[in-house]
């Protein structure tokens, strides 16, 4: 079973890449952020055609998050808890069946927080306040469970092609990072990690100054595995081939295999 993230950053303008990714690389699930589109607007359609299930949570112009799945798609759950008040589409979950059992998967896409004086920081923080205590509720459930997305977060200083370049940036903040380390504490394993420790392993590259250009990347798109879905997992990689597609998103897919 192979289980992905892709921040697509505007589906309308990416659907012919992200088919032609879905072809290729053929995942079963598929969590995409940075819809920029209300649920009405989603290009269902395409998607449905390929074989695929679609659960949306959507924002007017920013955030927007999606699970595209080609097994029906249950208990599908918009939402991070523990802010009612938040009104960011930031957050959807639901669970998979298949012949080994359930899997539960969470698309995430994690708030930037930039820059770092201003109230943005703190919300990034919160925000990952309550996905560890989310986090730590479902891993009492003791199923294989995924937290797939965009997490605005650089772990570690070999996850850029330049750390120092980041020192003031949110992303790369001890505040963030330590949070990120709090997560895996609970027993969610860095599917990617686990399976390729070698540097130069980027998942964004900037718009700007010739970045992709210069390899000039960070990695901030994460599969963060409970330890029922670490048990199952077979090896994991990047497609960082599609950022070189015609008008390519400036993140690219991650993805990791499960034996179930």
């Amino acid at each position: 079973m192979i289980i992905a993230t892709w921040n697509v950053n505007s589906i309308k303008i990416r659907v012919e890449n992200t088919l032609a990714w879905l072809a290729e690389r053929k995942p079963d699930v598929v969590c995409l952020q940075e819809l920029k589109c209300v649920d009405e607007a989603f290009p269902r359609e395409p998607f449905e055609a390929a074989g695929y299930n679609v659960a949306t949570h959507g924002q007017k112009t920013y955030n927007g998050v999606a699970i595209l799945s080609k097994l029906p798609l249950e208990d599908v759950t918009p939402r991070l808890p523990g802010d009612e008040a938040d009104e960011q589409a930031r957050y959807i979950e639901a669970v998979v069946s298949t012949g080994a059992g359930a899997v539960r998967i969470g698309g995430l896409y994690l708030p930037n927080g930039n820059p770092v004086g201003t109230e943005k920081f703190p919300y990034k923080l919160g925000w990952m306040d309550r996905l560890i205590a989310h986090a730590r509720a479902r891993r009492a459930l003791e199923e294989p469970f995924i937290l797939a997305g965009d997490y605005n977060v650089i772990p570690m200083p070999e996850d850029a092609k330049n750390p120092q370049d980041w020192v003031g940036d949110a992303l790369f903040q001890p505040e963030t990072r330590s949070r990120f380390r709090q997560l895996a504490a609970l027993g969610f394993t860095d599917a990617l990690r686990a399976c390729d420790a070698s540097p130069g392993l980027y998942s964004f590259w900037d718009y700007q100054a010739g970045a992709w250009q210069r390899n000039n990347g960070i990695r901030i798109d994460h599969l963060m595995l409970s330890p029922q879905a670490a048990d199952r997992l077979v090896t994991a990689g990047i497609d960082r081939h599609v950022r070189g597609f015609e008008k390519p998103s400036d993140h690219v897919p991650v993805w990791c295999e499960l034996r179930l």
